[in-house]
């Protein structure tokens, strides 16, 4: 249900899909800290495999840093793989060092694999493939140039890349942008004007791009300031692109999407925790997260639902407290469901009115909240350790962390009464874990 290496976290990833049906994840890797080190912190690619993208198994390190003096020798940032021939091209951010005011020199190069499983890459050349174009992007201080995506162009023969970039005519506060650059070969690049710039956003990043079954365009990005990420639609890949608004709630963060196995379309995305795994601890980056089902209905926005295939992990329903549990509740005026008690009364609850949905943590602390866009009737609850996540009639709307408080039988509080509410425990694939990626394993034993 949640996923990262052994004793490190989960930063931006890439999914891809083996001809023998298997998925494998590339993922930035890095220690458990809230002080972020652009040139030391994410050096390497973390690679691990499943059947159902839902459990899996740490494969290691499947690529680094390039040689000293080329333009990925600090680091090597956010990729993604396409298919090419029999085998595999890699488009992948790498960073050279830091400008002297301490930005991140950011540039895109691609490597080559024989294989299709994310292993076996070697580097085109020892330069990037593309740049930044100043007169477009900025490429000095505070410049961006990371997160590729590539996809086959509907215009052409060749190919498609958007990039994480900053605008070079916005003010920098709100210059995030999402850039354009076409090729006919993979590996040489013409960069054009932004394809899409908001013109109210700081850092627009991990963009992905989405051909639907109509084949018109769904457009993801994360968006620095919210932590969280929005979607744009457009009838063909240049536009014009309709902004939909958020799309996963904040602390859902660098979205992929990816065929399932049984035929739907998911979306799978980061979550944070905390340094220490107390309440108080710094943010900092955590695991990767169980998938969403993508409903992206023709001219409207998209949404994020519960993905059917995560119930063969459910048990049956009971009464019985658990730390991993789903739960189901129906919203009747203002509505409080307590998960977990401390010595004080409730330490974890959701409630709900109208449209305010909410999360409080011990003494009634707002842990999270947001505002719905029509009133919810309904409620699914899931909680998997510290991770606590909140459907509204269905469709994903909250998530948060909470640190606090023992497992108890769920009581929902409503303008009905007071009334107990079955869960369903949560088979966690790797449940005797313990190291520093385990899922918070609830208070010590009093």
């Amino acid at each position: 249900m949640r996923y990262a290496p052994p004793g490190l976290c989960v930063n931006d990833f890439a999914l891809l899909r083996d001809d023998d049906g298997t998925y494998a994840v590339l993922h930035l890797q890095g220690p458990w800290t809230s002080e972020f080190d652009h040139l030391r912190m994410e050096t390497s690619y973390g690679r691990a495999t499943s059947a159902d993208l839902v459990h899996w198994r740490p494969e290691g390190t499947a690529f680094g840093n390039g040689l000293p003096g080329r333009f990925d020798q600090q680091a090597v940032w956010t990729m993604h793989p396409v298919r090419h021939g029999a085998g595999s091209a890699m488009f992948y951010t790498g960073v050279s060092g830091l400008t002297p005011g301490g930005w991140p020199l950011q540039s895109v190069g691609l490597a080559y694999s024989d294989r299709t499983d994310g292993t076996g890459w070697r580097r085109h050349g020892t330069a990037p493939v593309v740049e930044a174009d100043a007169r477009w992007y900025l490429t000095g201080e505070r410049m961006g140039w990371r997160d590729p995506f590539v996809v086959r162009d509907d215009e052409s023969e060749g190919w498609v890349m958007v990039v994480s970039a900053q605008d070079a005519s916005l003010p920098v506060e709100v210059s995030g942008c999402v850039a354009l650059a076409t090729s006919d070969d993979l590996e040489h690049w013409t960069v054009h004007p932004p394809l899409v710039s908001p013109g109210d956003v700081d850092e627009l990043e991990c963009p992905v791009l989405e051909r639907l079954d109509d084949g018109s365009w769904l457009l993801l990005g994360s968006i620095g300031a919210t932590r969280g990420f929005e979607a744009w639609t457009a009838p063909r890949l240049r536009g014009p692109w309709t902004r939909r608004g958020p799309l996963g709630p904040a602390g859902s963060y660098a979205p992929r999407v990816i065929a399932a196995p049984d035929g739907s379309r998911v979306v799978l995305h980061t979550t944070p925790r905390r340094v220490g795994l107390t309440g108080e601890g710094e943010h900092c980056r955590g695991m990767l997260a169980q998938p969403k089902l993508l409903v992206a209905p023709p001219n409207k926005a998209p949404r994020l639902e519960w993905w059917p295939g995560l119930d063969a992990w459910l048990g049956e329903a009971a009464d019985r407290p658990a730390l991993h549990a789903v739960g189901d509740i129906d919203v009747l005026g203002r509505t409080e469901v307590a998960l977990r008690t401390d010595d004080d009364g409730p330490a974890l609850a959701v409630g709900c009115e109208g449209v305010n949905l909410w999360v409080t943590g011990p003494g009634g602390g707002r842990l999270g909240e947001t505002v719905l866009s029509r009133t919810a009737a309904s409620l699914r609850i899931l909680t998997i350790g510290e991770y606590v996540e909140v459907y509204a009639d269905g469709e994903f709307a909250l998530t948060t962390l909470c640190y606090s408080g023992r497992p108890a039988p769920w009581a929902a509080v409503s303008d009905g009464g007071t009334h107990a509410v079955p869960t369903r425990p949560v088979r966690l694939p790797d449940p005797h874990r313990d190291d520093a990626s385990a899922v918070w394993p609830g208070p010590p034993p009093r």
